[in-house]
């Protein structure tokens, strides 16, 4: 799955930013109504979904991820805190000052990308002032620059130069269908220097003249399996400069549900920067009427009569014509249609599903990583263990949830792979990480099987990590993962006993540091215990032993014992056993508090214990 496919799954939600407890209350407000997350400042703030230390660091880095920002202070400190990374304003997310009282919400950045519009519901909502001060906006009630959604401009660059003029009052002339336009407060004449054109028509700006590309035209395309992505973009380029069209008036390339796996079809969404949406076979069928080169073939393989010709109408609706009928090259199928208004892609047929298979490390925000809250932010519906949905706090607002006992694994995984052949795109919550002992195997086990309807099978599917109980423990104890290490799970409900023992066995011989997972349940007391017995056949009862429960959560305990005194009462089902190897020591820090390291043999390196 591209980059591009995973970031216009859905726009970011805003982050709003606090330095104190003081402004809480105000930003559950407006975090409610934008639908975004709180971030606090650690050391002034008390249980914030998402928490930081430097405000610098981490407003340039949500800045630079293209997270919009609602920060409740001061408009001056936000713009010192973002000054070293401001660069390309056509490239910068919405970024609102909002006064800790309410009274004035500021746009600072990312007016024309939705931050005066940000602003006006904000203050709406909470009675302040939204102090915009885009001169478009305020001169015409809209910002010639950043046309509204369904065009775009071909020639931003001599924005600047129009607008002062007209600005100035220069009237302009507005040619093309254009509401949007006919209904701001602009000053018109016929014969006015300045054009303000809206086209499909391929061509450059001339001198004077912004313009705009509506958004009418949808690229239907077929291909044979395993069509070359090279082939399938020449073709694309080459009906749209056959029709004589702009690349930017594309609002969406269509094909049929069959395709949308296919990498040719998305590989020519992707080159132009619009989304791929799919059409089942009746669908399709129901433009047969209308076609210019219908196919028997094609209907006896599939059940319609054409793909590329019967998607491009289908997208562009009962009102909607030919721009170009079928054109071919040796594996595709390409056409194109127009419609008679802007197409909103998401009413048009479906989207490729995706499934983003998630871990939520223990659960807290601090571990989870931007790229797990972005994927969750992305999707429309979150299928997990109820435990692990509930700690995604606000971050799950918004989105349909599909609560799963502990257990039924496998059901679980088939209903969030189900929903996303709907074309849905959805998360697969997990704890720790997705791909240590965790659902993202079994996602990929029953692709393998193929026991999935035919909208599953063809689902996008992208795995983020998560911190595992393994890390977390480590990390807490010291640094016992040092040296070379293993996981081993002690539960024998998916995993013969057997197989158990040989691996416990060979870990005691080689002497890895292991970490034992599901190490007792209520029914399962003895594997632990054989397992300590082994390991004090092959290494110290002096051994440190770290147990691990409950691990980011506010129960957290982390012990240490030695091998010798490990007892299975000390461990239950929420905790992690983490055993070091014959290597593995324990040292106390000045402020008496006990770690565990194993060490790699830097010291034997030069003999001077440094590594060089």
């Amino acid at each position: 799955m591209s980059a591009h496919s995973i970031a216009s799954a859905r726009s970011r939600p805003p982050a709003v930013v606090i330095l104190s407890d003081s402004a809480r209350a105000l930003a559950e407000t407006v975090a409610e109504l934008v639908g975004g997350e709180i971030h606090g400042a650690v050391l002034r703030t008390s249980d914030a979904p998402v928490s930081f230390e430097k405000a610098d660091d981490h407003l340039r880095a949500l800045f630079l991820a293209g997270t919009p920002i609602v920060a409740v202070m001061a408009a001056g400190a936000v713009i010192r805190l973002l000054a070293p990374v401001l660069s390309d304003k056509r490239s910068e997310p919405p970024v609102l000052a909002l006064a800790e009282d309410g009274s004035s919400v500021v746009p600072l950045l990312g007016g024309h990308h939705g931050a005066n519009d940000l602003a006006r519901m904000i203050a709406s909502a909470i009675s302040g002032h939204a102090a915009v001060t885009t001169a478009g906006d305020l001169a015409f009630g809209i910002a010639l620059d950043a046309p509204p959604s369904g065009y775009r401009l071909e020639n931003p660059d001599h924005a600047k130069s129009v607008m002062a003029d007209l600005i100035a009052g220069e009237p302009a002339r507005i040619e093309g269908n254009a509401p949007w336009l006919e209904a701001s407060g602009l000053a018109t004449a016929p014969d006015a220097r300045i054009r303000l054109t809206v086209s499909a028509r391929s061509g450059p700006a001339e001198a004077g003249e912004l313009l705009y590309r509506p958004k009418t035209l949808v690229l239907g395309m077929g291909s044979e399996r395993g069509a070359p992505q090279d082939e399938a973009i020449d073709l694309a380029e080459r009906v749209l400069a056959e029709a004589g069209v702009s690349p930017l008036a594309l609002a969406a390339v269509a094909s049929v549900d069959l395709k949308a796996d296919e990498t040719a079809i998305h590989a020519v969404a992707d080159h132009f920067g619009v989304p791929a949406r799919f059409f089942t076979a009746p669908r399709l069928e129901e433009e047969r009427g209308r076609l210019e080169n219908p196919s028997e073939i094609v209907f006896a393989e599939i059940g319609c009569h054409g793909v590329a010709e019967g998607a491009a109408l289908a997208a562009v609706g009962g009102d909607g014509v030919f721009r170009l009928a079928k054109r071919k090259s040796a594996r595709v199928t390409a056409a194109i249609g127009e419609a008679v208004a802007p197409i909103d892609p998401e009413t048009i047929g479906r989207a490729r599903g995706t499934l983003f298979v998630v871990g939520i490390g223990p659960g807290q925000a601090e571990w989870r990583s931007p790229e797990v809250s972005s994927m969750i932010a992305a999707s429309s519906d979150l299928v997990g263990y109820s435990l692990y949905l509930d700690l995604l706090g606000p971050l799950a607002a918004g989105r349909v949830r599909h609560d799963f006992d502990l257990g039924a694994e496998e059901k679980r995984v088939r209903h969030a792979m189900e929903l996303a052949g709907e074309g849905r795109t959805v998360s697969l919550v997990c704890s720790g990480d997705a791909g240590i002992y965790a659902m993202a195997t079994l996602v990929f086990e029953l692709l393998d099987k193929g026991e999935l309807s035919g909208g599953a099978r063809r689902i996008a599917i992208a795995c983020s990590p998560g911190i595992s109980a393994l890390q977390g423990a480590a990390a807490r104890a010291g640094a016992p993962l040092g040296h070379d290490f293993c996981t081993i799970s002690l539960s024998d409900l998916l995993t013969p006993w057997e197989d158990i023992v040989r691996r416990v066995e060979a870990a005691a011989r080689g002497d890895f540091v292991i970490a034992f997972y599901n190490p007792v349940s209520r029914k399962r007391r003895t594997q632990l215990a054989y397992a300590r017995e082994e390991l004090l056949r092959h290494r110290p009862a002096e051994t440190p032993v770290i147990l691990a429960t409950n691990l980011g959560r506010p129960q957290e305990t982390v012990r240490i014992v030695t091998l010798g005194d490990l007892q299975v009462d000390d461990v239950d089902m929420l905790t992690v056993v983490l055993v070091g190897s014959s290597n593995s020591r324990v040292v106390t820090t000045g402020d008496g508090r006990r770690h565990v390291y194993t060490p790699r043999g830097y010291a034997r390196k030069d003999g001077t214990g440094i590594a060089q």
